[in-house]
């Protein structure tokens, strides 16, 4: 038996010739302007950091970081009960906004036909378009009032974390709607059709092939809701209160991290005082925790990222 050969150039001739593709004129351009996009996120997120380092440090040069984290809440400078109240409202938050954020993605991507999904997709999308201050009076004149001590009778104060969280997460359900629909409407369309062929029904393959498929945006569209919950300032700072308080209780009143740095930046107290520098200790915290979560969203979907 003959082994088979690919045929090659006639005899005589010279070797073949290299296609080398052409360069585009504005392929410079495009990726000189590309670079200088990416460069510039780096630049700022740099230059944000050098602002609230050095207050930070001449805050901790005149305050122990002994006060700074401490649980005491008749210390002005203690920062534990801020975390409390951030962390209570936050998970209040991903409460209301995880589930109705993940149910809204399987449906669009997976149920909606496509009438529906061109009107409800934007409809929903329109709730992040909605500025943080009207979320915030619709908290306090609604919420608190009509709903949570009105229509359900709850003893809770007027201003607490419960209605802060509630109005926070429904400020947040786009994100994780937008996120998680995208990752699930990435996974092939073989994967489903495999697993209907197999004898399962819709709701086994959007729980049991295609979920697991977009794990990674799924978790990443969730973290970076967290980050955006953790970061707000005008609902936590119109709805949550400014009482620090060591409490679990979501009907008590709690000052937040950014309700802290919001009011302390309002212009009460003097640039160079104790007060002023105190803010920029409680940003750099805050910067380090967003930051965290971040490195976190970017670990998970690099472990469960899967490539069709």
């Amino acid at each position: 038996m003959t082994a088979l050969t690919q045929p090659g150039p006639p005899s005589g001739a010279g070797p073949a010739p290299v296609l080398t593709a052409r360069p585009r004129p504005g392929e410079a351009v495009i990726k000189a302007c590309l670079m200088t996009a990416a460069a510039a996120s780096v630049l700022v997120t740099a230059g944000i950091l050098f602002a609230v380092v050095e207050p930070a440090l001449e805050f901790f040069s005149r305050v122990p970081a002994g006060e700074f984290f401490t649980s005491d809440t008749d210390s002005p400078y203690a920062v534990y009960p801020l975390i409390v109240g951030t962390l209570l409202t936050t998970a209040i938050a991903l409460t209301v906004a995880v589930p109705i954020g993940l149910g809204a993605a399987m449906y669009l991507s997976e149920y909606a036909s496509k009438r529906a999904r061109k009107w409800l997709k934007p409809t929903v999308e329109l709730l992040a378009g909605v500025p943080s201050v009207v979320y915030g009076f619709f908290g306090v004149f609604f919420v608190i009032p009509v709903v949570l001590q009105g229509w359900l009778g709850l003893g809770i104060s007027a201003y607490n974390p419960l209605g802060g969280g509630l109005v926070l997460g429904v400020m947040i359900i786009p994100t994780v709607a937008s996120l998680a629909e995208d990752s699930l409407s990435a996974v092939p369309l073989a994967l489903r059709q495999g697993s209907l062929a197999m004898g399962a029904n819709r709701m086994q393959t959007t729980l049991r092939v295609v979920f697991p498929a977009a794990l990674s945006g799924i978790a990443a569209s969730a973290v970076l809701g967290i980050s955006r919950a953790v970061g707000e300032t005008m609902i936590v700072l119109m709805v949550c209160g400014s009482i620090k308080n060591m409490s679990l209780n979501p009907g008590e009143g709690h000052e937040t991290m950014t309700g802290t740095i919001a009011r302390t930046a309002l212009g009460e107290s003097p640039v160079e005082s104790t007060e002023y520098k105190y803010l920029f200790a409680v940003a750099l915290l805050l910067f380090a925790i967003t930051f965290v979560m971040n490195m976190v969203s970017i670990a998970i979907v690099r472990r469960f990222r899967q490539a069709y």
